[in-house]
């Protein structure tokens, strides 16, 4: 275990399980179904590459949440040397601000802890179908009037240094996110489309249009708004097209997203290529071996948590 040195957080990641109280963990099979999505939001997560409107935090643990990543946003905060990767402004328009950063995990404890959350485990294990492993998690805060545009892209195409493609993204608002302030939008059954070309991600917000087809266009345009209330989550497949526009209301919008992959992903990792992180922060495993270890912990074993239960569950395949 590493000691924190003064003045300094120690690094949270060395820790893979829950550290506190704050999301209260299940004590048995009967406790975990609680939490369990029906039939038909599986189907409709099947059918669409979607699911949105889930509950995942009550007003304390968002206020926690809050705080913490109130001190995160400043860029002098302790712990920062913790991040995979930390932009105060990603955003390529100078009048627009967008704070995005990966490996809140490592640096403050709600952010840790809510990895273990039992309100996001049980709809990730049944919208996966197999137990998972954190990839990382990511934040993202649009300040009020002039927040950015995350552009038009599907997850998966940032992703492609693991393999295969077994994953989900589990989006959870801080605030509630509406059209005005900068909410997500999808393109339903987009997640049919296979794999395009990536784009820069706080670019042009409608780069990707140039890389659709006739057909796809005319889902694309059908894309609807993802608005939640704070404490409400949506999951995503890896190949959903999805983005959010800029937030020019007098409301700030600030959200958490938790990345999974299925257990048994390895890693497709080619250092200076196509199959490479688009940072230099991500923990390295060598290409051909299986993602794990310290800072890609095994979040939920359905055998361990539901046992003889895990049968009665509606799962995504």
């Amino acid at each position: 275990m590493i000691e924190p040195a003064p003045n300094r957080v120690k690094d949270l990641g060395l820790l893979s399980q829950r550290d506190n109280e704050l999301f209260p963990y299940p004590s048995s099979p009967e406790e975990w179904m609680s939490f369990a999505l029906s039939v038909e939001q599986v189907a409709h997560f099947k059918e669409h590459g979607y699911l949105k409107g889930v509950r995942i935090l009550n007003d304390r643990q968002i206020g926690q949440l809050g705080e913490e990543l109130g001190e995160m946003v400043d860029p002098n905060h302790t712990g920062k040397e913790f991040f995979y990767e930390y932009h105060s402004n990603e955003s390529e328009n100078s009048e627009e601000v967008l704070f995005h950063a990966l490996g809140a995990w490592r640096v403050r404890p709600a952010f840790h802890d809510l990895l273990w959350n039992p309100a996001f485990l049980m709809p990730a294990y049944q919208l996966l179908g197999s137990d998972f492993r954190l990839f990382h998690d990511q934040l993202f805060s649009k300040p009020a009037k002039h927040g950015g545009v995350v552009a038009w892209h599907q997850d998966y195409s940032y992703w492609t240094w693991t393999t295969p493609m077994s994953h989900l993204t589990c989006w959870i608002g801080l605030d509630d996110a509406t059209t005005e302030n900068g909410c997500m939008y999808y393109v339903p059954g987009s997640h049919n489309w296979g794999l395009l070309d990536k784009k820069p991600i706080a670019g042009d917000m409608d780069a990707i249009r140039d890389s659709l087809t006739s057909e796809q266009v005319k889902q694309f345009d059908n894309k609807i708004p993802v608005e939640v209330k704070r404490g409400e989550a949506s999951f995503h497949h890896p190949l959903l097209m999805h983005g959010s526009y800029e937030n020019r209301s007098e409301r700030r919008r600030r959200a958490t997203l938790i990345n999974v992959f299925a257990d048994g992903v390895v890693s497709n990792r080619k250092d200076g290529g196509t199959h490479a992180p688009g940072a230099k922060g991500y923990p390295s495993i060598p290409a051909g071996e299986a993602m794990g270890g310290t800072y890609y912990p095994l979040l939920f074993e359905a055998q361990r948590e539901l046992r003889e239960l895990t049968s009665q569950l509606p799962l995504i395949n």
